[in-house]
């Protein structure tokens, strides 16, 4: 449906913030209304569910696991979104995913489209 580009992963310093990016390298117009969201996963675990935005950014969602140290945002007129981790933790190490979908419940359940993934390295 859409190609999802990220950037901005790496190593991080523990306490530090790290901001990702993920950008929507092709649109239609029913990709310019797709709720967007993160997603992470580390080895042996699944895919797990980190934040969602909807394409108004009036609506943000936050995993139970991140809430208060997560920020997701948005940039339409670069079809971006953002995943800003503030103090940042070893357990924050993985490899994030961004991802695509109609709606929040379609993207929780069954995204439409899914990134490359990006590496996260906590050093402490």
């Amino acid at each position: 449906q859409v190609q999802l580009v990220e950037s901005g992963g790496g190593l991080v310093q523990a306490g530090d913030s790290l901001t990702l990016s993920c950008a929507a390298s092709q649109r239609t117009s029913e990709s310019e209304r797709l709720t967007m969201g993160w997603f992470c996963q580390v080895p042996g675990a699944e895919r797990v569910f980190v934040a969602a935005i909807t394409y108004t950014g009036t609506s943000s969602y936050y995993s139970d696991s991140v809430q208060g140290r997560i920020t997701i945002f948005r940039d339409n007129a670069k079809n971006t979104i953002y995943l800003q981790i503030d103090n940042v933790k070893p357990e924050d190490a993985a490899v994030y995913y961004c991802a695509a979908a109609a709606s929040y419940t379609s993207l929780i359940t069954t995204p439409d489209c899914w990134s490359q993934g990006t590496q996260v390295t906590v050093s402490t």
